[in-house]
């Protein structure tokens, strides 16, 4: 069995998620090392594979590549990210990046040489349709192909041989220096397919277990992913029947959906794809769910059917966000760290908890057949089945109890798993009551199969991989609280803020301090005056909570 079948992933847009300047200032900054604080809340969510959205030097927002052999400065350099690669490695994580191979950006090197040398650059076949009769839209004394419109995003030229190679050693690289397991591959429905050839060829035979996936938003993905090209593509079909199947109150769509592609005559039945509720590009769940609390339904759908889940950062806890048109995304992009969340529904972290245990338990969610057992509009029955284990999921979406009945042929006890391993007999049929808005899944068994999920890791420190190049040993000095002064302080975890004030508080007195974020949606935070400069310990090291910077 591949590692796919046994993997949940969590995907990160790392210049959001960390807080970036919105546009590259090339400043040196580490705040991709506050993955390490990450490492314990990945592992009680049972995540043992991490999708990094754009992580290569760009001018904006990722997709605008610079340099693909360089880290971009907003998150740390190309060191740090190794070690942080070791680090996820070390913890049972798997890392997988974001090939953006089918556009780069105006201050990727070949482009500037055309800018710098017209027609006489040995670069201008590297890119679409350039051509030297008229102007680009920044007054480029030449026209060239952008991606779907943007001019900021130069599309390359992939049936030239020197811009595969020069992406493939990039790739090679990567694998190299970071040790990844496995691409995404961005805007793969538009790029030549004989690249995703030549590249599969590569990365297999570097590491034979790698595995990559496209961003398709529709078609047949079997033109994708097949054994000569890509392993899989992101699944928006099912992406899309995940929330409208609740918003609309009508189960039918899920169903057919999914018996469309891995019932027992799907489409996709040999693929594993990748199944997601919302990612850097669409509306968060928790907002475009008309009701936030179908969620954990979702998320049990999202878990049980065939293929890799992946959370997207922050929806663990129901995190909010829209895209809409004449919007930018930030709104979906935006910053997270773990002691500031928004209105956190830690209810529904629970419940994606307890389904990552259940995912890494079950083989039948694993490599399992899929089967639809009950549709109705508002209650839904499905099985997921091997040789050796059945399991079937029950889903009310209704505002009222619902008793679901099916022919089993099975003689022994269900063992819901979600719900306190409660215990059902069944006599070759089946009748449970489901609670409003809430889900089971089943397993048959002779009673004695159940999943402890107190063993489910709580948070703990996780002490990160270093360079093995030696340093001279620090010398200890004693710190001391110091007054706390208008101007910007970095908080221990990396992010940068500024002290804009002081306040009482109006019950106590208490002296507090006013700071926004620096970057991000630069909230407005208050804490208490010592708090904001009491000297801490973390992993043995005493440091001070806030940092002044200048």
């Amino acid at each position: 069995m591949h590692w796919i079948h046994d993997t949940v992933f969590y995907n990160i847009y790392p210049l959001g998620f960390c807080g970036a300047p919105k546009y590259n200032d090339f400043q040196l900054t580490y705040r991709l090392d506050k993955i390490y604080d990450f490492i314990p809340h990945f592992k009680k969510m049972g995540v043992n594979a991490i999708v990094f959205n754009p992580v290569f030097e760009s001018t904006k927002h990722g997709y605008d590549t610079i340099d693909y052999y360089k880290i971009d400065s907003r998150l740390g350099d190309n060191e740090s990210f190794k070690n942080i690669c070791d680090t996820l490695h070390e913890n049972g994580i798997r890392v997988l990046l974001d090939g953006v191979f089918n556009h780069v950006g105006r201050d990727f090197f070949a482009f500037k040489d055309i800018q710098e040398n017209g027609y006489g650059s040995i670069y201008c076949s590297w890119f679409q349709n350039v051509r030297f009769d008229g102007q680009s839209p920044y007054g480029d004394n030449f026209t060239y192909e952008g991606w779907a419109g943007h001019y900021d995003l130069v599309k390359l030229n992939l049936q030239n041989d020197f811009v595969v190679e020069h992406l493939l050693d990039a790739v090679k690289y990567w694998i190299e220096e970071f040790g990844i397991d496995g691409l995404r591959l961005d805007a793969a429905n538009v790029m030549d397919l004989s690249f995703f050839k030549k590249l599969k060829n590569m990365c297999k035979e570097l590491k034979p277990d790698f595995w990559m996936y496209g961003e398709i938003v529709g078609g047949d993905y079997n033109r994708w992913a097949n054994p000569e090209m890509l392993d899989s593509v992101t699944n928006y079909e099912i992406y899309k029947g995940l929330y409208s199947s609740h918003n609309d109150r009508n189960y039918f769509e899920f169903a057919h959906s999914m018996d469309r592609e891995c019932g027992d005559w799907g489409i996709y039945k040999g693929l594993y794809l990748y199944n997601f509720a919302d990612n850097h590009d669409v509306t968060r769940l928790a907002s475009i769910l008309r009701d936030k609390s179908l969620q954990k339904n979702v998320y049990t759908m999202l878990y049980t059917m065939p293929g890799a889940p992946s959370i997207y950062y922050g929806s663990e806890f129901g995190v909010e966000g829209r895209i809409e048109k004449g919007r930018s995304d930030d709104d979906v992009r935006r910053e997270m760290n773990l002691d500031a969340l928004e209105n956190p529904d830690y209810d529904l972290f629970e419940h994606i908890c307890k389904l990552g245990k259940i995912k890494h338990t079950l083989e039948a969610l694993q490599t399992g057949q899929y089967k639809n057992e009950i549709i109705q509009l508002e209650h839904l029955c499905y099985s997921m089945r091997t040789d050796r284990q059945r399991i079937y999921v029950m889903l009310n979406q209704s505002n009222e109890v619902r008793r679901i009945g099916i022919n089993t042929g099975f003689h022994g006890v269900l063992t819901d798993l979600l719900n306190n391993n409660e215990q059902f007999s069944c006599n070759g049929y089946m009748d449970i009551v489901v609670e409003p808005r809430s889900s089971r899944i089943l397993i048959e068994n002779d009673g004695s199969f159940t999943i402890d999920f107190h063993s489910i890791e709580e948070s703990a420190p996780v002490e990160q991989h270093v360079s093995d190049t030696p340093s001279p040993a620090p010398v200890e000095t004693a710190l001391e609280p110091e007054e706390v002064v208008l101007g910007k302080y970095r908080h221990f975890k990396g992010n940068e803020y500024e002290v804009v004030g002081f306040a009482k508080d109006s019950e106590t007195t208490e002296k507090m301090v006013i700071y926004r974020a620096l970057y991000g949606e630069k909230e407005l935070w208050v804490r208490p005056y010592e708090m904001f400069r009491e000297i801490i310990e973390r992993d043995g090291k005493k440091m001070r909570r806030f940092e002044k910077i200048d």
